[in-house]
């Protein structure tokens, strides 16, 4: 089944995406979960390797990356999580990633974001969508929700000293161990060591830490990633999490760096995005892309008005607020 997902999704940007059964959506969860449950919450992996950002369901953007970066197995790849919400098609874009996983295990990393819980897929489109495809039935939902417990939390690429992770540090954790440690295999909670790596942002206005107005996580400077960078003989660290218009961004004296991978993000921000290569241990460089053509969707009666609910709901207050998630 994941040999023909993979070929069948790849070729879709024409005739369309059919989707798998809830059966075959089943086993390939149970297959996924196997192989995630037995990898550690800080993965280790070797150049060269592909870092990507986040994706929000831009599945035709996440086609573009393809086209760009290659495909297993003649790439690697790291995804830095939030594969899911605001975009129209997180369906098909997790489904995929999971076919890849299970393909090439050893070539393709997934960690967790933000948004790959249960809660956050209730508000932001995720758990909508399954509905909407699949006749108003929440298992699809409820089958890629309990996956996501299983995800890592964080990679360290060893022979380029970096650590990757989806959002930023925290302050009761200072070394790699003690994230190995982390009971990672449950929904993240509200506060804690495990919700700080998926929700904290680094702020070049901030000493020490701070706090996050996102109302999770912490604000962080460039002293504690100094810190840590140091404490755990490492160069550089790679997130994403935040919006970055020139699709990266790199602070710090270069040893942080923001990878935002969903161009023209929520069809409206007008946004680069870009993925970050590691040849080997010492050479890295940024491919820059921008948005893909996307197969308008077939005009009917409910169309316009999903179109309109959408629109008003990025306009929002709560949106606003919550823009960077």
């Amino acid at each position: 089944m994941e040999s023909y997902w993979v070929e069948h999704v790849l070729g879709s940007t024409v005739t369309g995406v059919t989707l798998p059964t809830i059966e075959e959506i089943s086993k390939l969860c149970d297959r996924a979960k196997r192989i995630l449950e037995d990898e550690s919450s800080v993965v280790s992996i070797q150049t060269p390797v592909t870092v990507v950002g986040d994706l929000h369901g831009q599945l035709y953007d996440l086609l573009e990356l393809f086209r760009i970066g290659g495909l297993c197995p003649e790439s690697r790849y790291l995804f830095l999580g939030d594969y899911v919400d605001r975009g129209h098609h997180s369906v098909e874009t997790i489904l995929l990633l999971l076919c890849l996983k299970v393909k090439h295990p050893s070539l393709v990393t997934l960690i967790r974001g933000n948004h790959e819980t249960r809660q956050i897929t209730q508000v932001y489109g995720f758990y909508d969508e399954c509905l909407r495809k699949f006749n108003g039935s929440s298992e699809v939902w409820t089958l890629v929700t309990g996956l996501f417990d299983c995800l890592p939390v964080s990679v360290v690429i060893e022979d380029a000293s970096a650590f990757a992770l989806h959002a930023g540090l925290s302050p009761t954790l200072t070394t790699l161990d003690q994230i190995r440690s982390l009971d990672r295999q449950r929904e993240v909670p509200h506060e804690g060591a495990m919700c700080d790596l998926l929700w904290s942002d680094p702020d070049e206005d901030v000493v020490g830490w701070g706090i996050s107005p996102r109302g999770a996580g912490y604000l962080f400077g460039k002293d504690v990633v100094e810190q840590f960078n140091h404490r755990n003989n490492l160069k550089i660290i790679c997130r994403s999490h935040q919006l970055v218009m020139q699709g990266y961004k790199e602070i710090f004296d270069s040893q942080l760096t923001t990878v935002w991978s969903a161009p023209n993000y929520c069809y409206r921000c007008g946004n680069k995005a870009a993925i970050l290569v590691f040849e080997n241990g010492n050479d890295r460089f940024y491919d820059v892309f921008l948005a893909a053509y996307e197969r308008p969707k077939q005009k009917s009666a409910t169309s316009d008005e999903e179109t309109a609910d959408d629109m008003d709901e990025l306009d929002s207050e709560e949106h606003n607020k919550q823009f960077f998630l």
